[in-house]
């Protein structure tokens, strides 16, 4: 049984899905979803003691530094914020990324990467792949380099890797995925089994956000839909997902391709939790539960 908290939240889920992605046949503006987007994030979690937020600027790119109390000065986290590619912001993801900061007792630099529909795929792959690459040059080894994100950050984080398995760039020591976007399309049959109980992500605003972000590009391309790439030679992944997603088949695929690549897996599911409940750490014990597993594995896998 879902804790009362949680069941409280899913008050404020109902307000984010009717003002950040709104009803099919009934979509908002863009400049609406991404205010509704950002004013719904501002109610949700909760900021930890102990951790400054610093602005910083990554090869062009603005970002945020979530720094706690004692952080270790060797490795650090490289955060991709979610938003279907379209909303939000290393802002907007401040309170959750200042959490994994405190858990994982490392820097997370957050990542304000481009946008569709104003720079559609691969704007976004390259942003990430340049932020990686500028840690480097800051004196981070790629072994002490984790990345994580959620949602379509989640995504990014996986397409990073594998562009940088491409260019032939080492991997990062790991990555967290929150309820990642894989699939473009939304051919998991959870998209119709959960639809009943998710009451944040839907077909049409998928469907939505998918065509901003592809601009025509193919919904096969891994860079965009990591759940057709080779995944073989990946850094360890740990996934965390609720139970009640549409998307929940995305990250149980994502999760057995990688395991059939031979790539280290762990999968977490929490049952009759919505979509990226991690943003609610602070509020509901499961996200603050969810958000400290995810920080020892990162502290794990950095050594």
């Amino acid at each position: 049984m879902a804790s009362r908290e949680a069941q409280e939240y899913l008050a404020q889920v109902r307000a984010y899905q009717e003002a950040a992605i709104g009803a099919a046949g009934a979509a908002p503006t863009l400049a609406d979803m991404r205010a509704g987007a950002d004013a719904v994030m501002e109610t949700v979690g909760t900021m930890p003691d102990g951790v400054s937020i610093e602005p910083e600027d990554v090869d062009g790119l603005s970002a945020l530094w979530c720094r706690p109390e004692g952080a270790r000065p060797d490795a650090v986290v490289l955060y991709f914020h979610g938003g279907g590619y379209v909303l939000q912001s290393a802002t907007s993801h401040r309170k959750l990324t200042s959490h994994l900061a405190a858990r994982s007792g490392c820097n997370v630099l957050s990542v304000n990467y481009r946008l569709a529909p104003e720079h559609p795929h691969p704007a976004a792959v390259d942003d990430a792949l340049k932020a990686f690459k500028w840690l480097q040059t800051k004196g981070f080894a790629p072994g002490k380099i984790a990345v994580a994100g959620d949602s379509a950050g989640g995504g990014l984080a996986l397409a990073m890797m594998l562009a940088a398995k491409r260019d032939g760039v080492a991997q990062p020591a790991g990555a967290v995925l929150f309820s990642p976007w894989v699939d473009l399309v939304g051919t998991g049959e959870s998209m119709d089994s959960k639809a009943g109980v998710d009451l944040m992500v839907q077909r049409h605003a998928l469907q939505l956000m998918a065509s901003m972000f592809l601009a025509g590009a193919s919904v096969d391309d891994p860079l965009a839909a990591p759940l057709h790439a080779d995944l073989a030679g990946l850094a360890p992944l740990y996934i965390q997902v609720g139970g009640d997603e549409t998307l929940l088949d995305d990250s149980t695929r994502i999760a057995a391709k990688a395991a059939h690549a031979g790539v280290s897996v762990r999968l977490d599911v929490f049952p009759e939790m919505q979509h990226v409940f991690q943003a609610a750490v602070g509020m509901i014990p499961e996200a603050t539960d969810a958000v400290a597993h995810a920080g020892w594995w990162l502290s794990e896998i950095l050594g």
